[in-house]
């Protein structure tokens, strides 16, 4: 059965993108380094990315790029020039957004924005078939985990502490939100951690 599945790079103190996040700088000051397990030595497009990785690292970016379906929120999709409209394989992309698009995207026929999260996931999982729905962005993650629409987390920790930037789960409520954790994989330069919510 698909699940909707969100894939996250943090350091150990919480953050998934360093201060001063803006157009030209998507993942803050000093944030590439929570991606450098996935980057190091490959080309941009995600074949490259995949190809030249080994052991768990490739096994995590083979799992990610096996989605039927992105979800992501506009300040995830756009910082990084939406994918240039394929995030992989063709696959559709659903843009969470209250607000028209800030980037031309019209000519990305797999880009649709959407104005709330229950429908961004519904659809997303109708478009993956049997196949995962991959999850992008900390209030993409945060909205779907309150309206319980979030089945799935993979946390990439990486061995560093940013001191500031933006937090994974700084908007939660006060809600328990319990977690079993069902795999850990030790990658190069980063622990990936699996864990499925509790319904």
């Amino acid at each position: 059965m698909s699940a909707t599945v969100l894939y996250m790079s943090m350091s150990l103190d919480g953050f998934i993108a360093g201060p001063n996040e803006g157009p030209d700088n998507g993942l803050g000051d000093g944030g590439h380094r929570l991606h450098e397990w996935a980057l190091t030595g490959a080309d941009a497009d995600h074949e490259g990315v995949s190809g030249r990785l080994t052991g768990a690292n490739r096994q995590v970016v083979d799992e990610f790029m096996a989605t039927g379906a992105i979800v992501a929120g506009r300040g995830t999709f756009e910082p990084a020039g939406g994918w240039g409209g394929d995030h992989h394989d063709g696959v559709p992309i659903f843009v969470l957004s209250r607000q028209e698009p800030g980037i031309d995207t019209g000519q990305w026929p797999l880009v649709t924005y959407v104005s709330d999260v229950r429908t961004a996931m519904t659809e997303a999982k109708q478009a993956a078939g049997e196949k995962n729905v991959l999850v992008h962005g900390a209030a993409t993650a945060q909205l779907a985990l309150a309206a319980g629409l979030l089945d799935e987390l993979e946390i990439h920790l990486i061995p560093v502490l940013l001191g500031q930037g933006r937090l994974l789960f700084d908007h939660l409520g006060p809600e328990h939100i319990e977690l079993d954790r069902t795999r850990v994989l030790e990658g190069d330069g980063v622990t990936h951690l699996h864990y499925r919510v509790r319904r």
